[in-house]
């Protein structure tokens, strides 16, 4: 159970919490240092499954843990962000609802585990998955002091979350017809 894959992935989980406590630390250079930690651990987060395909070392174990790591590090960094100040405004609303759609999710997914259902990732939820972490890196970043940088990384922010959303209703709508194709064969 302990493949390299599963190891990336509990470095992932582990990692997060260095991550917030390095937001709430001053300093221009350490929040460079903060970023790219969090571009390693986000990374993790593509090399993990392409190692499990790659060295056949896919688990059941690594199949239920990974999503846990990507809601972990989402949440947390969320929430972290936004008690630092540097998600603020209507930009909080997207937080909220972000955070919102991945707690519908995992709750469905376990809702639909126990019934022996599983809904495949779509390629959308990975971009959504993308875009959540290209957002999250903007808001690491110390100020970059370029004209409409506040817009631009708010504009990605929102796309993000209309992506989060889109793929929130798909995976519900999903479930949805799946539970209603299990209890007509029935």
């Amino acid at each position: 159970m302990m493949t390299l894959p599963n190891i990336l992935t509990f470095a992932r989980i582990g990692m997060t919490p260095v991550l917030i406590a390095l937001l709430f630390l001053d300093g221009g250079t350490l929040r460079w240092w903060t970023f790219g930690l969090f571009v390693a651990i986000a990374f993790t987060d593509y090399l993990d499954g392409y190692l499990a395909r790659k060295l056949d070392q896919k688990s059941e174990l690594g199949a239920l843990l990974d999503p846990i790591a990507d809601k972990v590090l989402v949440a947390a960094l969320i929430v972290g962000l936004v008690g630092s100040g540097d998600i603020a405004g209507w930009d909080i609303a997207g937080a909220i609802l972000i955070i919102s759609r991945e707690f519908l999710v995992s709750g469905l997914r376990e809702f639909l585990a126990q019934r022996r259902l599983a809904i495949p990732v779509t390629q959308l939820a990975k971009w959504k998955t993308t875009f959540q972490l290209i957002g999250i890196a903007l808001y690491i970043l110390p100020p970059l002091q370029f004209a409409g940088q506040d817009i631009i990384i708010s504009l990605i922010w929102w796309l993000a979350t209309i992506l989060t959303l889109i793929t929130g209703y798909d995976y519900v709508r999903t479930a949805t017809r799946r539970l209603d194709s299990g209890k007509s064969g029935s």
